[in-house]
């Protein structure tokens, strides 16, 4: 991590705030070892005793990626639950990806539940976002699957939901300047009001007093992340998957969608200078899967392909119904940030406190 993120701080060693806030935050806390197995182990036979009258024991979010693809492996094949594989389409699904829930699917002898997404609302909220000039143009995308999810869980009185998130390729966060918050919904709305065309009908909105207070405390809909309690190395369990179950690897992170994919190999560093892969790499060196001079060979090169981007920019102007030339003109007008929209800020950075008060919440400086 660098200057790129403008809320960094260095100590007198040089050493940064991402850092220290994993060595002092999350480092002591986070377990992997039997101990934490076994308590992961009885959480999972609550969550089997919870649903013991149910066609299956939870709902698990599958995106075609590796974390997602990686927890499905593990909590069927060595915890033996039942989940509901829940996806959501949101019009941007790559062929990798579709063939990898396909094969995961299959290969586990599981049912597949898939939310499509109203398309033309989905379009319209992604070019308001993009006529915005704001960094975080896959907020859209993210909030449907988190609102859908939420949603669907609540409606069927479903009591645990099954994430992939986890320290040991997320333990640094994308600065909030990156990407903010992508279940604020008052900045969604304000940010669709101003450029968007039509009304949002359809489209899943959640907001955070809802879905981090009404559905978990009210609810009783719980949101659980095994992979923090078990050994999780990255290239392990990519090896793994294409061994089990002929898994086709991604040039980057978040690349399951092909619009993450222009997002944050071009959209964010040609445009802003935020090189996501950065945050993704320094993860991966403070969980010694990678050294930093290995680190430091990446970024050496582009994080686009400079052979195939002419290909994706025009794909994604055509999908959004608008000219390239158009889109380069969004890429080159003046850059924002979620500061000049509205917002709940106050809310999200209140909460946050609240949450590590009560050790509910470690790490993290967003």
């Amino acid at each position: 991590m660098d200057t790129t993120d403008p809320a960094i701080i260095f100590d007198s060693n040089g050493v940064c705030d991402h850092c220290i806030t994993f060595y002092n935050k999350i480092l002591p806390f986070w377990k992997t070892d039997e101990n934490s197995q076994s308590i992961l182990k009885e959480k999972i036979e609550k969550i089997k005793k919870s649903s013991i009258n149910n066609d299956f024991d939870c709902i698990m979010g599958v995106s075609g990626g590796i974390d997602s693809s990686y927890l499905l492996y593990m909590m069927v094949e060595k915890f033996n639950l039942k989940p509901l594989v829940f996806h959501v389409d949101a019009g941007w699904n790559s062929q990798i990806a579709v063939n990898n829930i396909e094969r995961l699917i299959d290969g586990l002898n599981l049912d597949l539940y898939t939310e499509v997404i109203n398309w033309e609302e989905m379009k319209d909220l992604q070019l308001s976002f993009i006529k915005s000039g704001v960094p975080h143009i896959d907020t859209p995308q993210d909030h449907a699957f988190f609102a859908t999810m939420y949603k669907f869980a609540s409606k069927h009185n479903i009591k645990y939901i099954l994430t992939g998130g986890n320290y040991s390729t997320e333990c640094v966060r994308n600065p909030l300047d990156w990407m903010y918050y992508q279940t604020d919904s008052t900045q969604l709305r304000d940010i669709h009001k101003k450029f968007g065309k039509k009304k949002l009908k359809d489209f899943p909105i959640t907001n955070i007093l809802w879905h981090k207070i009404y559905l978990p405390y009210i609810r009783g809909v719980r949101t659980l992340r095994p992979l923090d309690f078990i050994p999780y190395n990255k290239n392990d369990a990519v090896e793994l998957l294409i061994k089990k179950f002929q898994f086709q690897k991604y040039p980057q992170k978040h690349f399951e969608s092909r619009f993450t994919k222009f997002y944050e190999s071009y959209w964010l560093p040609k445009k802003f200078g935020y090189d996501t892969r950065k945050v993704q790499l320094s993860s991966l060196i403070l969980t010694n899967q990678l050294t930093r001079n290995e680190a430091l060979k990446i970024l050496e090169n582009p994080p686009y392909d400079s052979e195939s981007i002419n290909h994706d920019f025009e794909y994604i102007a055509t999908k959004l119904d608008i000219f390239p030339s158009q889109l380069e003109k969004y890429m080159n007008q003046p850059n924002k940030t979620y500061k000049d929209y509205k917002s709940q800020k106050n809310i999200y950075h209140f909460g946050a406190k609240v949450m590590k008060m009560l050790g509910l919440e470690k790490g993290g400086k967003r």
